[in-house]
Order: structure tokens, then C-alpha cells, then sequence
């Protein structure tokens, strides 16, 4: 994502931690990935008073906005040490840097659509969730800019597919296979109104719609008026971890976590 829909980025993510509100949970540690600066950190510091952030900032944030969003996590999680990820070593290595069990919750906003592989990701996040934690998050379904797509349209537009074009029953569908409990998935539509084909185009681009370039002279024509977003809701919990992956629909216990129980001599 970049500025230019900063906007959006707040406003998803007020719409996707307001569905928290039903979530009965006690959040020390919460990971951001990825981070950006909005009122998302400011709505958690209130839900769950004591948090710690870990932040992943966005790979766009460099400088003065970088070291802004760092020193305003650290204050924060009341000065409390926390761990900064970074998203481009994510994407290298494809490993989130923080230890097996160390968070209580992921919140991830607007992320997953540009993964290659976002069940290795919904893996990672697993690994890091403590037993009993809490993934929640947002992303762009397959139908987002479909107006691109027209016939019209699409002779003459650089279009780029999402990477991870997942509806939201492919997503349900990988959370369980990926031992995540009680998966809760919701959609919703959301148009966006252009009066401005430069403006139309550069959002597109934003959202990575389109494949970004120097030509910001190349004119298009029958352009459409307007955005179609499908974002993609959902949350789902770590539990069970001491239970090996399940195979052919039965799960395995750990012997060690089998506590043995012997009689007594005198009995």
C-alpha cells in the first residue's frame, strides 16, 4: 500500500477491529503485520489495556515516518521492549521473525492478496500464536477492480493480477487444514467513485491492480468511473497446539503431553 490510500488502509481496519468487539480475549502481545500509521494501534491500547506491539512496518515507511511509527509503538506498549519485523525479510526468507508461542494476536490489514503463498503465511502465524490466540484479518478478494477487466477496459490497461486471489470459502477452507479453530469469514463490497482518471489510475496502482510504471503520461481511454473493492473479513483461533497435524481427519496427541497417573502401593 502507499499514502495515497492511507485512507482505505484506516478505514478497513476500523471496520475489521470493530468485529472484536464480540471476542473475548486477553492480548498482552500483539503482532502488526503489516504496520502503518492510523488509528488502529490507538482502538487496540483501549481494547486491551497493557498491550505490547510487535511491529512489521510497512516496506514503504523509511526515514522520519519509520522512526515516527517506531517511537509511537514504543510509547504505546508503555515502554515495554517490543520486536520489529521486517517485511521484506519475511518475503526472502518467508519467516516471521519471533519466537514459536510469543504473541496472543495477529492483526494483518489489507497483507494477504499480495502473497505468493499465504497458506505458508497462515502457517507462520500459527507458529508465533500463543495456545489460545487470535488471528484476525483483512485482504482483497478476487473480484476487486473487476471494472478493470471489462472488454473495454482491458485492451489497453497494464493489468496485474492479485497474487492471492482467495475468496473467502478458500480462505475458511485453509485456516482449517492449517489447524486454526473456529474460523469466522465475512465479505463485503465496497465502490469507489472517480471523477479523475489519474486519480482512478494511481489508486489501481496502489492497490497493485495494475502494473506500476514512470509513464504517467500515457493516456487510456474508455476508462470506468468507477473501483469495485472486495474485502475479505475473518478471524480464527490457535488452539489445540499440542495436537500433531491432523491425518486422514484424525489427530494426533504428543505422548509427552500425556500425563500418566499410577496407583498407590498401599491401595
Amino acid at each position: 500500500m502507499t499514502q495515497s490510500i492511507r485512507w482505505l488502509q484506516d478505514e478497513i481496519a476500523d471496520r475489521m477491529l470493530q468485529k472484536l468487539d464480540v471476542v473475548k480475549l486477553e492480548a498482552k502481545d500483539v503482532l502488526l503485520i503489516p504496520d502503518f500509521p492510523g488509528a488502529h494501534a490507538s482502538f487496540l491500547t483501549k481494547r486491551f489495556p497493557g498491550i505490547r506491539f510487535h511491529s512489521a512496518p510497512e516496506s514503504e515507511l523509511t526515514g522520519f515516518d519509520l522512526f515516527k511509527l517506531r517511537l509511537t509503538r514504543f510509547w504505546g506498549s508503555r515502554m515495554k521492549s517490543a520486536s520489529y519485523i521486517s517485511l521484506d525479510d519475511y518475503r526472502k526468507v518467508g519467516r516471521i521473525n519471533l519466537p514459536n508461542n510469543s504473541v496472543d494476536m495477529v492483526v494483518s490489514t489489507l497483507f494477504i492478496q499480495d502473497l505468493t503463498d499465504p497458506k505458508h503465511f497462515l502457517q507462520e502465524c500459527w507458529r508465533v500464536l500463543k495456545e489460545g490466540g487470535l488471528l484476525t484479518f483483512s485482504y482483497l478478494g478476487p473480484d476487486t477492480g473487476k471494472e478493470l477487466r471489462s472488454e473495454s477496459s482491458s485492451r489497453e490497461l497494464p493489468l496485474q493480477k492479485l497474487a492471492s486471489p482467495w475468496d473467502m470459502h478458500d480462505m475458511g477452507d485453509a485456516l482449517l487444514g492449517e489447524r486454526f479453530s473456529d474460523p469466522v469469514m465475512d465479505m463485503e463490497f465496497l465502490s469507489l467513485d472517480y471523477d479523475s482518471d489519474a486519480l482512478l489510475i494511481s489508486d489501481a496502482r496502489a492497490l497493485n491492480l495494475l502494473v506500476s510504471d514512470d509513464q504517467n503520461d500515457v493516456q487510456f481511454t474508455q476508462l470506468p468511473r468507477k473501483l469495485t473493492l472486495e474485502v475479505v473479513y475473518g478471524h480464527a483461533w490457535a488452539l489445540g497446539k499440542h495436537l500433531a497435524k491432523a491425518q486422514d481427519h484424525v489427530a494426533y496427541i504428543d505422548l509427552n503431553q500425556i500425563g500418566r497417573k499410577t496407583r498407590s502401593d498401599s491401595a
